[in-house]
């Protein structure tokens, strides 16, 4: 969190009305300067029996019908890091017509992997039983996450057994959207990171790359370029996993923008920084190409918020969003209790 602090602080600083925001936090800044008129949020609703296990709806004031819904995990190295504030996070996808769902999650001291993991199941089963309350549709369901929140999100989408005690399977999911992620992370090397996967003693099992298989949903890879992640290997992690998805066949997006590093990458969701990457557009794209609520935007809408100087080769393939076959379109989730599993 100090990383995303000090980095976002620069970047802040050259937004002369965030100035004085800036002095007190780059987060807090961020949310002040992000709109939150287009969204209504209900807060503090519980997906568990536990303190850490609430979240936060962000759904659209105008909407014809049930919109897909997107749990997003924020990042902190899985020792950090509140709900509130990634609410430009919420406020940014609300806008765009989607339920989003900000969840909290249980850090390390408290518990290690794979409890981490069992919450964002947890949350995720929450959100197929009760988003329909809120205005979301289930049927059109969506996960997301930034650094440790994508592997989260990684590892939910990836990992059957996770959703299964929940009465679910990956196929439930429309797809998954990762951004700057560490999916193949071994031996760790961040010493804060180690306890919490009990290094040395770190199954390979908790890595996604290992969970790759046939029944994969769509996937939306998203990172810097590499070199311009300091924290996390763009190559290793977004390219491992993206090639492993290609070798089972799976629809996969991999998308690397220029202009940004590990924490700037999740700011541009908010309106101030999204001219430093169409990170939001791509994930519209993503969205929409997934859930048969209309075509990918086109990329006349994708460049109109670059700057001129953005190089081309920011955009390598992320125009071109895989959609589903004909006739295969995930069916609706089944009814069942978010809450089967005993209190963790």
């Amino acid at each position: 969190m100090t990383i995303l602090r000090t980095t976002l602080l620069g970047v802040l600083g050259a937004i002369p009305l965030a100035a004085g925001l800036a002095a007190c936090s780059p987060l807090i800044a961020i949310n002040a300067l992000s709109s939150g008129s287009a969204s209504q949020v209900t807060r503090g609703l519980a997906y568990g029996p536990l303190p850490r296990q609430k979240l936060d709806v962000y759904a659209p004031k105008v909407r014809k019908g049930p919109v897909p819904v997107v749990v997003f995990f924020y990042g902190g190295n899985w020792t950090t890091g509140e709900r509130a504030d990634y609410a430009f996070v919420g406020h940014a996808l609300a806008a765009r017509g989607y339920l989003a769902v900000i969840a909290d999650y249980r850090l390390y001291p408290d518990v290690h992997y794979p409890e981490i993991l069992q919450d964002a199941a947890r949350a995720v089963a929450w959100a197929a039983m009760e988003s329909s309350r809120h205005g979301g549709d289930p049927a059109r369901l969506f996960i997301m996450g930034h650094s440790a929140g994508a592997y989260n999100a990684a590892m939910v989408a990836l990992d059957a057994s996770l959703l299964a005690r929940h009465g679910m399977r990956p196929h439930d999911l429309r797809g998954w959207i990762g951004l700057a992620g560490p999916y193949d992370f071994l031996p760790i090397e961040n010493t804060t990171t180690r306890p919490v996967f009990f290094y040395p003693d770190t199954p390979a099992a908790s890595q996604p790359i290992h969970h790759v298989t046939a029944e994969a949903p769509p996937a939306l890879l998203i990172a810097p370029l590499p070199g311009q992640d300091k924290l996390v290997d763009p190559q290793r992690n977004t390219g491992g996993l993206a090639q492993a998805l290609r070798a089972l066949s799976r629809p996969v997006t991999e998308t690397y923008f220029d202009h940004v590093g590990h924490a700037t990458l999740v700011a541009t969701l908010a309106s101030p920084l999204r001219r430093l990457a169409p990170t939001l557009d791509a994930v519209s794209a993503f969205i929409d190409a997934n859930s048969g609520t209309g075509d990918a935007v086109s990329s006349a809408l994708l460049s109109a918020d670059l700057p001129a100087d953005v190089p081309t080769k920011a955009l390598p393939a992320s125009i071109a969003l895989p959609s589903r076959s004909a006739g295969t379109a995930t069916p609706a989730p089944e009814l069942h209790a978010y809450d089967k599993t005993p209190a963790p």
